[in-house]
């Protein structure tokens, strides 16, 4: 790891107001360093999805600021956002997110295509991509002809497109069976190591949990520890 890729400071998030305010999110500060991979873990309502949302600048906090790849997030405005999620951050969420009339390959060009990516380029990233979490074969079909483990393999693809530093991905393996979310944490952790990239992941498997470099524990929207996981020994 060189530095620091993502770092929140003092992040409070409120809903509501009066005696019917929500404490999402209680002043939550943590860094997470280049080529780390990071599980968020706790129970439903601790704040795992407010938090990633927050660090995706899909939603504002209360109070307290948020960094990545040296970007204020919490101080962009709309435009810079959509720039800044384009460009540094990939998602990748539990419901697949997938466009049910485009094929796999045309989900995965997406991204690509908002970035205004020539088509001969596009169609060869694309076609690595898809070779990268092993759907070559599958390019041509569409998300209800593929099973919920090569949808959310295309939903990892798509989420890749652009090269982004930063995964973000919110629950990947709760619609998966026991041996298909192993499959996919295992390629998770292989493609933070191999490329480099930070990934922060929401989850309850614990799996992957296993696999993690760190494991951020929020309860009740505060971290109250974060434990040191070795990798596995080898």
């Amino acid at each position: 790891m060189s530095g620091d890729l993502v770092r929140v400071e003092g992040v409070s998030r409120d809903y509501g107001s009066g005696d019917r305010v929500v404490h999402a999110l209680r002043q939550v500060s943590f860094r997470a360093g280049q080529g780390e991979l990071l599980a968020v873990r706790g129970r439903s309502g601790a704040g795992k999805t407010t938090l990633l949302n927050l660090i995706g600048g899909l939603d504002r906090p209360t109070t307290g600021q948020i960094f990545v790849a040296g970007r204020e997030v919490t101080a962009a405005g709309e435009k810079d956002l959509l720039t800044l999620r384009r460009d540094t951050m990939g998602f990748v969420f539990q419901s697949f997110g997938l466009i049910p009339i485009l094929s796999a390959a045309e989900n995965v060009g997406v991204p690509l295509r908002l970035a205004k990516v020539p088509a001969a380029e596009r169609e060869q990233r694309v076609a690595m991509l898809l070779e990268l979490v092993g759907l070559g074969g599958h390019a041509g079909q569409r998300p209800y002809e593929l099973s919920g483990g090569q949808q959310q393999r295309v939903a990892l693809a798509r989420a890749l497109a652009n090269d982004p530093p930063l995964l973000i991905a919110d629950e990947p393996t709760g619609q998966l069976d026991s041996e298909t979310g192993r499959a996919m944490m295992d390629l998770l952790q292989a493609l933070v190591r191999s490329r480099g990239m930070t990934a922060l992941v929401a989850t309850h498997d614990p799996t992957l949990i296993k696999l993690a470099d760190r494991v951020l524990v929020l309860r009740d929207g505060q971290l109250v520890e974060e434990d040191r996981l070795a990798v596995a020994a080898g």
